[in-house]
């Protein structure tokens, strides 16, 4: 049996890690799009490092681009087999394909018209929305909790992360001449104090850990609360300076919490009298979706469902569907609040918001996760002087705020309590991926100092045996 790690090694996206059983069957973990990593990501994007008609079964940990959205490439490219994942990540993985489809159609269609200007050849989209809904018939849903035989010899099992609904770490039990190995595969992990969603569950004892590290050397702020800190910054950029708050969030999970944090607010009577917009058909569609799946809540918000029906809506808020009732928002004067996807800035209706805001010292920018060092939200909050934007340079004279607390993915401490269920010294490999590797460096000492023997931080394309 091997390993090959095809994407998020060394860097934060494109989770692609592929198990080669010695019977010839080939199983994918993920199948996740490259992001932020500027001239790199389209290169990335459409080189595999393994032949797509040779893997037999894909196996999903959560919806998210940066795990999920390959998949129409791939299958595109000739994969002919099943997909699993959870029945939520179903739902929400079929609205981020499609999203992802008229994002690439929109932007390559923009870049075209410059590329005709010059001369050049026109480039074509990684898929298109057509592509994108053909692998639709290729799910198959497994719930949590439950050993799944995929084939003989080959067993999946489901556990919650609470990174985002559905999400899931993935354990494979394998047989092989009479000896079984498991394989487990963290996904994308979450935290145990999150707001929403329950805490990431024990899972059995694995041979060999595949492990995400996106804070592997961090500590979430704790002190200050998500509501406060955002009441600050909306205070602080509509109230006392009179400007636009844009806030880049991804449609899935962010958005939500957003939501929820001002909805909070207004329950306490706190929340200015102000027009909160979400400029993201795609987050409209992923809200309905969530609202759709209440048991993986946690306690405190199965209590707040008792007497506030709807713990994502409040006064004043408004979802924008067309793309003409986005476009107005730029000729608004009045102090607003506008969220609105991607949540690195790389993609979607946030950029046009961006580049309409960011010259003027009145407006503030606020990312709320984490943002690839490349990406537009990454080099904002480095502290660039001037950006480009759709080709066009704009002088950064808005402020760039940051609240770094509310990511979904774990910080060191919760990544430790998600191993505290296994013991170390029977895990003969934890191989580190998606994360920084100054990050992952941090991370494999703290690992090592808690007894785990072997501990890798694998390369792109690395591949090795196992047993």
């Amino acid at each position: 049996m091997k390993i090959a790690f095809h994407g998020a090694a060394r860097t934060v996206t494109g989770s692609k890690h592929l198990i080669s059983l010695k019977n010839g069957r080939k199983v994918l973990l993920d199948c996740g799009m490259f992001q932020g990593l500027g001239k790199d990501t389209d290169v990335l994007n459409r080189r595999w490092g393994f032949e797509p008609s040779e893997i037999d079964y894909l196996v999903l940990s959560h919806a998210h681009i940066d795990h999920s959205g390959l998949i129409p490439k791939i299958v595109k490219d000739g994969f002919k087999g099943k997909i699993f994942c959870t029945p939520a990540t179903r739902e929400l993985t079929k609205v981020l394909l499609e999203d992802s489809a008229i994002i690439q159609e929109d932007e390559v269609k923009y870049i075209n018209k410059r590329r005709a200007a010059m001369g050049q050849a026109y480039l074509q989209p990684l898929y298109n929305l057509e592509e994108a809904r053909k692998t639709f018939d290729f799910f198959d849903t497994v719930d949590y909790g439950n050993w799944f035989t995929i084939e003989p010899g080959l067993d999946l099992l489901y556990t919650d992360v609470g990174h985002i609904i559905g999400s899931a770490a993935v354990h494979l039990r394998i047989k092989e001449n009479d000896k079984i190995t498991q394989i487990s595969f963290s996904g994308d992990v979450g935290r145990y104090r999150d707001v929403i969603l329950r805490s990431p569950q024990n899972f059995p004892q694995a041979d060999y850990i595949i492990l995400e590290s996106t804070y592997g050397n961090s500590l979430h702020d704790q002190h200050t609360t998500t509501p406060d800190q955002l009441l600050q910054w909306i205070e602080k950029a509509c109230l006392q300076k009179k400007g636009k708050l844009i806030v880049p969030a991804f449609s899935v999970g962010r958005t939500q919490e957003i939501l929820f944090a001002l909805n909070q607010l207004e329950l306490e009577r706190r929340l200015p009298d102000l027009d909160y917009f979400v400029d993201s058909p795609l987050s409209v569609k992923a809200t309905q979706i969530i609202r759709n799946y209440p048991q993986y809540f946690n306690n405190t918000i199965q209590k707040i469902l008792e007497t506030d029906q709807d713990p994502f809506g409040f006064k004043g808020l408004k979802f924008i569907h067309s793309v003409e009732d986005s476009k107005l928002l730029n000729f608004r004067n009045e102090p607003c609040v506008i969220i609105s996807a991607s949540g690195m800035a790389e993609g979607g209706r946030v950029m046009h918001h961006i580049s309409n805001t960011v010259e003027n010292s009145r407006n503030t920018i606020l990312f709320t996760g984490y943002c690839e060092p490349h990406s537009l939200g990454g080099r904002l909050i480095a502290g660039a002087e001037e950006v480009s934007i759709f080709g066009v340079d704009h002088q950064v004279n808005a402020q760039i705020g940051s609240i770094r607390s509310m990511s979904a993915h774990g910080d060191y401490e919760d990544l430790s309590q998600f191993l505290a269920c296994q013991n170390p010294r029977d895990v003969k490999t934890l191989f580190l991926v998606h994360g920084e590797y100054d990050v992952q460096q941090d991370f494999k000492n703290r690992l090592l100092k808690k007894d785990f023997m072997d501990v890798q931080i694998p390369e792109l394309h690395f591949e090795v045996g196992l047993g």
